[in-house]
């Protein structure tokens, strides 16, 4: 961590409030008038999908699994080095997962591959990382220490399951059959390495459905955010002003001391009310902390 060069990572699955978040951080962004370093946790697969593939096949061989949840298949030392790397010089090296056609045409190569390492920009007022693994914590690895502001983003775990069953059926052509095998080989790693992170977030969003969810493997649609709440917990409350957020989140309500409900539609407003003053103390700590380095250079 280091007030100078602050980074937030919103840590969750994919499809779990991706697009509402992204737009939400970048609203953010502009109205504090912040430059920021966007960093994708898939950058941080250790294999291309053609050896993920193979890595797969591998593992299902010897009696094992392999998924993108844990270890094996994530550089967790490489997203460690980048965070301390930008902690201390607002610097670092990054890479892209081509994950289409789209993606991958301007870089002349295939989907499923990473581009060159190169550097982040230069003079960056954050770093902005958004994947599986922000806050990860492992025998050999603390990413979450290295964080400033930690967000989780899940749903719970069906809706997670509904999600990955739709998305990988109807857009990548698999069967349910194959998705949910592949839940099941990957639940180990979820368990071991997703689902500890949002015990150290500092403030968690989790979409909770209003619809019957009880057999995921069967459902053929995912429900929407207004067929949802989003509860919210903040790891720290006593200074969350929760009687503005309930005046200014229309059907919003409390359910625990430190936990926030609000309507799925209202989930972008929730962020964005929630996370701005967040992110204007980071700015604040930095400038004190340039200020603090100035004049101690002048002595």
């Amino acid at each position: 961590m280091s007030a100078k060069h602050p980074i937030i990572a919103v840590t969750g699955s994919s499809g779990a409030g991706t697009s509402t978040t992204t737009e939400s951080f970048e609203q953010i962004f502009r109205s504090l008038g912040l430059s920021s370093a966007k960093v994708v946790g898939d950058s941080f697969h250790r294999y291309s999908r053609q050896e993920m593939d193979l890595e797969k096949r591998k593992a299902r061989g010897n009696g094992t699994n392999i998924s993108y949840f844990g270890d094996q298949a994530n550089d967790f030392d490489a997203l460690e080095k980048l965070f301390s790397d930008y902690s201390e010089s607002g610097k670092g090296c990054m890479r892209r997962y081509l994950h289409t056609f789209d993606e991958a045409v301007p870089y002349n190569q295939m989907p499923g591959t990473f581009t060159p390492w190169e550097e982040l920009g230069n003079n960056t007022d954050i770093l902005f990382y958004e994947g599986l693994h922000g806050g990860v914590v492992t025998e050999k690895n603390d990413v979450a220490s290295k964080v400033d502001l930690l967000i989780g983003m899940v749903p719970i775990v069906n809706l997670e399951w509904i999600q990955k069953i739709v998305r990988d059926t109807n857009s990548r052509g698999h069967s349910r059959e194959a998705v949910t095998a592949s839940i099941v080989r990957s639940m180990e790693d979820y368990i071991s390495f997703i689902t500890p992170q949002f015990s150290r977030t500092h403030v968690n969003f989790q979409r909770v459905p209003t619809v019957d969810t009880s057999n995921p493997f069967s459902a053929a649609v995912i429900p929407s955010l207004d067929e949802s709440f989003v509860v919210i917990r903040f790891k720290d409350s006593e200074n969350v002003d929760f009687p503005y957020y309930l005046s200014m989140i229309e059907g919003a309500f409390m359910s625990r001391v430190n936990t926030l409900v609000v309507p799925g539609g209202k989930m972008g407003l929730a962020m964005e009310l929630i996370l701005t003053p967040l992110i204007r103390q980071l700015m604040i700590n930095r400038e004190q902390a340039n200020k603090q380095l100035d004049w101690m250079s002048d002595l």
